[in-house]
């Protein structure tokens, strides 16, 4: 999404093999699995697409399953039911725990205070943009 700002549409991973956006998502993906989950249960395909859905398709994360498998190990998400889609493939639901949600609640608070941070570095930078 992002990497077309660059030059020659490259993202910039010269020196870490990883770009801007890479780092942050890997920073907000818990974020964002966690408020979807504080709504209700859901399995991976899911969030993936309500994600998607609900940015106009500006974010997506292609690997979601190291994200949950995460959160599940710190106990913030745990597995929920099991069901069979239509096609005959198993879905496995997670739900949030309640550790989960104060988890989730304890790093929205983060986010803000650092999106208001950055925001007033930004307005408050002199210089000209190059």
């Amino acid at each position: 999404m992002f990497g077309g700002a660059m030059k020659n549409g490259s993202k910039s991973t010269k020196d870490t093999g990883h770009s801007f956006e890479d780092y942050f998502k890997r920073a907000v993906n818990p974020l964002l699995v966690l408020l979807l989950l504080s709504e209700r249960s859901m399995y991976v395909y899911e969030m993936a697409y309500e994600l998607e859905k609900r940015s106009g398709g500006k974010y997506s994360i292609s690997l979601l399953y190291p994200v949950i498998y995460r959160l599940t190990s710190q106990g913030f998400v745990r597995e929920g039911q099991k069901a069979i889609s239509d096609d005959n493939r198993v879905r496995q639901y997670y739900e949030i725990t309640p550790d989960g949600v104060t988890y989730l609640q304890y790093i929205e608070d983060v986010y803000d205070q650092m999106s208001q941070a950055v925001q007033q570095i930004r307005q408050n930078s002199g210089g000209d943009k190059v």
